[in-house]
């Protein structure tokens, strides 16, 4: 589908003022274009064309449309529109999108939606940010424990059309507890008159109501799920948390990952919508904090001036090398650091593992500093046409330079998760920056030995 065509066409109808046609045209897209197309138009047109909407549809196109575009949307509609829209939608969906309006706009909806559904809604976003009942949805199909296999058959097909999804039953007790799941394709393939409880799975896979969102994506993750069943302390089952959220979720760990990883303040804005002022405050911090460490290598070469300054070649070769040194530790320790972060998110290494790191990158750090250490003893020697004496001193500072900062990389992480802070926030600036401050005290402490 070639969209600059489509939207043409669309253009043509909704300036013509064909509605029925427009109508039908909208009705052969998908949700997710129709959203896009919304958003690129002005509130005016926008609210005319959701306007234009089927009843079923406008509620799914609403759910895809950014926050900018909703905010808008919700502030031109009436009262009537507003309830009728929230009451359509999936309650997970209007849970997210309250979650980030204004407060104003948040009581405007929740004063013209039905009780139910704002006593639901409300109980929603009573569950701490970033829990699995904060991304939960209750559009699941829960079936008894003594139902056959036609009675199951029979409910689906009754509540189906309303559930968020129907390719896993969960099979509930008189309590409500969650004793088993059936998949859709067993219950299909199954004989009538089979009673569910002989069927299903009888240990499910489950998470509780506050567990963080970012352990509920890995256990997805983990056991290849579709859906995870969400239950209270009495093991009741109170939603489920779907394939499409956790996507949502491991895009906005990712996100706030590398943010944290580029010593930059985590933000939920888009880029072109946050402000100037907002993104300022987001990077100073840490900038402010990378230079107050820097000092200290400043401080270091400030210490061994007199070695510098009483000896002019020596000297001279100390401080060209100083750039070649550090980036490359710098450059060590980010290597290191960024596979135990991302071993540490998919849970392949784990703080207790701390011993495995450590022996593991020793070894690897020994061999990586022997070839970098012959690679920079034959700059020195033979390009920069150094004394023996001193290319071999710039030579050993960078093998224990690299040695230190492989060590550092690997377990600084560790040490991170260990003391529950994200071990992102110890990557690159921060471990080039402790490898900038030990790389020049190994350069002039070696050099002090063996050159003076």
């Amino acid at each position: 589908m070639q969209w600059n065509i489509v939207k043409e066409r669309l253009d043509s109808l909704l300036e013509s003022g064909k509605k029925n046609e427009l109508r039908g045209a909208l009705r052969m897209l998908n949700r997710v274009d129709i959203a896009q197309y919304l958003s690129e138009l002005d509130t005016d047109k926008m609210l005319r064309v959701f306007r234009i909407l089927p009843g079923e549809i406008s509620s799914e196109v609403f759910s895809y449309m950014d926050d900018e575009q909703r905010e808008k949307l919700i502030s031109s509609i009436g009262d009537h529109e507003i309830s009728a829209l929230i009451d359509d939608m999936f309650i997970d969906d209007a849970v997210d999108f309250l979650e980030e309006m204004p407060d104003a706009l948040v009581k405007r909806v929740l004063e013209n939606v039905s009780p139910d559904t704002r006593k639901l809604i409300n109980r929603f976003l009573s569950y701490p940010e970033n829990s699995a009942g904060s991304i939960m949805t209750i559009e699941f199909c829960s079936i008894p424990m003594e139902y056959t296999v036609v009675q199951a058959m029979g409910e689906i097909k009754r509540t189906g059309l309303d559930k968020e999804t129907i390719n896993t039953e969960y099979v509930v007790d008189d309590g409500g507890r969650l004793v088993g799941t059936l998949p859709l394709r067993r219950l299909i393939s199954a004989d009538d008159s089979a009673a569910v409880k002989d069927i299903m799975d009888s240990n499910p896979i489950t998470v509780g109501t506050l567990d963080d969102r970012e352990a509920v994506a890995e256990t997805v993750r983990r056991y290849d799920l579709l859906a995870v069943p969400v239950t209270d302390k009495e093991r009741r089952v109170v939603g489920i948390v779907t394939a499409d959220d956790i996507m949502d979720v491991m895009q906005a760990e990712a996100t706030e990952d590398i943010e944290k990883m580029s010593a930059l303040t985590p933000s939920d804005d888009a880029y072109i919508k946050t402000g100037v002022f907002t993104l300022v405050k987001n990077r100073l911090p840490w900038l402010v904090l990378m230079l107050v460490l820097s000092i200290f290598s400043g401080l270091i070469i400030s210490h061994y001036e007199g070695m510098i300054t009483g000896m002019a070649a020596i000297g001279v070769a100390l401080t060209a090398c100083i750039p070649m040194i550090m980036d490359t530790c710098g450059n060590c320790g980010q290597q290191a650091s960024t596979l135990v972060i991302r071993g540490l998110a998919t849970g392949e290494i784990r703080p207790t593992d701390a011993f495995k790191v450590l022996w593991k990158e020793t070894r690897v750090a020994l061999l990586v500093a022997v070839v970098l250490g012959i690679v920079c003893f034959c700059i020195q020697r033979f390009i920069f046409t150094r004394a023996l004496i001193v290319s071999l001193s710039i030579s050993l500072s960078m093998i224990f330079a690299v040695i230190f900062a492989k060590i550092v990389g690997g377990l600084l992480p560790l040490g991170a998760k260990a003391l529950k802070l994200d071990p992102a926030l110890t990557a690159s600036p921060l471990i080039t920056t402790i490898s900038d401050t030990c790389s020049l005290v190994i350069l002039f402490v070696l050099a002090s030995m063996i050159l003076l």
